[in-house]
């Protein structure tokens, strides 16, 4: 009988850790989202900004890190098993906002304004977001292994939020997406083209996966 071994440095996307590793990230954003809608509408200028700010800077690392450093993202396999693992969450996410957050009134009329008097607006957002971040945050730890034989997750998060500045920042003086400002909704979404950036800037002069 042949015995299969399984390398240290080999992508780990077994089903129990996805699932586990999914929902112990989905029970912290639920947990980091619950604390953000509570203290936000009883703060304001500055100290709504510095709280508030850092839960979502938190939300935002531990969501772009923790999937791909739990599936030792190297090949495709551990970057879809990263996304696996945000979808994983999302799902836990979207049945503790169903069952509490929003029986509770978590979100104030501002959220529900946005949708049009519905909470249910946000929910393919989440899960498009909730997927995208882990995915592409994994693919940049594979990219940063394949250069220099191991991940790092704090360059991940710092080149992050400097893209997602100057992302922001362009936005804002070009007009583009209009009504592009400097806040906390603002810098979460320049998030999404930062991560897309930092992909390919930690893509160049590695091989195809």
């Amino acid at each position: 009988m042949t015995t299969l071994s399984v390398d240290a440095r080999d992508d780990s996307t077994t089903l129990p850790k996805t699932l586990r590793s999914g929902i112990a990230l989905g029970l912290l954003q639920s947990a980091l989202v619950a604390l953000f809608g509570f203290l936000q509408p009883r703060l304001e200028g500055s100290l709504e900004l510095v709280i508030c700010g850092v839960i979502l800077l938190v939300g935002i690392a531990v969501t772009i890190t923790w999937p791909g450093l739990q599936t030792r993202a190297r090949t495709i396999e551990g970057i879809a098993g990263a996304a696996g693992i945000g979808f994983t969450a999302v799902i836990l996410f979207l049945l503790v906002d169903v069952a509490l957050f929003q029986p509770l009134g978590l979100w104030t009329n501002r959220w529900l304004e946005i949708g049009g008097g519905s909470n249910w607006w946000y929910h393919p957002v989440w899960w498009m977001v909730g997927t995208y971040l882990p995915l592409m945050g994994a693919w940049i730890l594979a990219n940063q292994t394949e250069r220099s034989g191991r991940p790092s997750p704090v360059a991940l998060v710092v080149g992050t939020f400097v893209l997602a500045l100057v992302s922001l920042g362009i936005a804002v003086v070009i007009g583009f997406p209009p009504g592009a400002r400097f806040g906390l909704g603002g810098f979460a979404v320049a998030v999404l083209p930062a991560l897309a950036l930092l992909t390919v800037i930690s893509g160049l002069g590695t091989g195809r996966r």
